[in-house]
């Protein structure tokens, strides 16, 4: 049964952070789903980046669904509603975008799939908006800065925020976000690094994991 839009946009804002990864090999790709599991994550996001994210995910699906009840997964880096709706087809939980897709939000709206578009105007956003979308990625993070949510906050009130991009481990960064007025942070390379995924070090994605979970719960008080 397909997870509402309302359990997974409630899940993330409860967790305060997404983390999003890929990595080309299969059983690198489980192993660090099952670390961020032991952390405290419920909610990840798998990016569609390469040629074997797809059956990658497959995978993801089949062990969580053996092994992590209750684990939500997304898929990030849609761009089209092909790849929306393999996803959709493989088990997907929820999709994230760097941009606004028309097609996907109108679907996604209509069969109560959870939809983060990446947006980086205020016209990105009042389209997703108009669409029915409620919570909104704003992306690159590293571009627009906290001062660009503090200075939208106030046009959007009935709309969830979430950086991606140039969001930093340490509690300034993410501590700069949410008094800006975000609900979550985007994590990519900072949390789940290149180099840690190359020297499979799990244990390290874990605690990095956990310590960012605590520090937001600590920001969010």
């Amino acid at each position: 049964m397909m997870t509402s839009a309302k359990v997974v946009l409630d899940a993330i804002v409860a967790q305060g952070m997404l983390p999003l990864y890929f990595n080309p090999d299969e059983s690198v790709s489980v192993e660090i789903l099952r670390a961020l599991h032991r952390s405290g994550v419920v909610a990840v996001e798998y990016t569609n980046r390469g040629d074997a994210a797809l059956q990658n995910f497959g995978k993801l699906v089949e062990v969580r669904n053996a092994e992590m009840p209750g684990m939500l997964l997304g898929v990030g880096t849609i761009k089209n509603m092909q790849q929306a709706s393999a996803y959709l087809a493989a088990g997907a939980d929820f999709l994230v975008s760097p941009g606004y897709i028309a097609d996907v939000a109108a679907h996604c709206v209509e069969n109560d799939i959870f939809f983060g578009p990446g947006c980086m105007t205020p016209t990105d956003i009042i389209a997703a908006e108009n669409a029915g979308i409620k919570f909104i990625k704003l992306f690159p993070g590293n571009l627009l800065g906290p001062e660009f949510m503090s200075s939208i906050k106030e046009i959007f009130p009935k709309l969830v925020f979430m950086p991606t991009g140039g969001v930093d481990t340490t509690r300034e960064s993410i501590e700069g976000w949410f008094k800006a007025g975000v609900s979550a942070v985007g994590m990519g390379s900072k949390l789940v690094s290149k180099k840690l995924m190359e020297s499979r070090d799990y244990t390290a994605i874990e605690n990095n994991s956990r310590q960012v979970l605590e520090l937001i719960s600590s920001i969010k008080g």
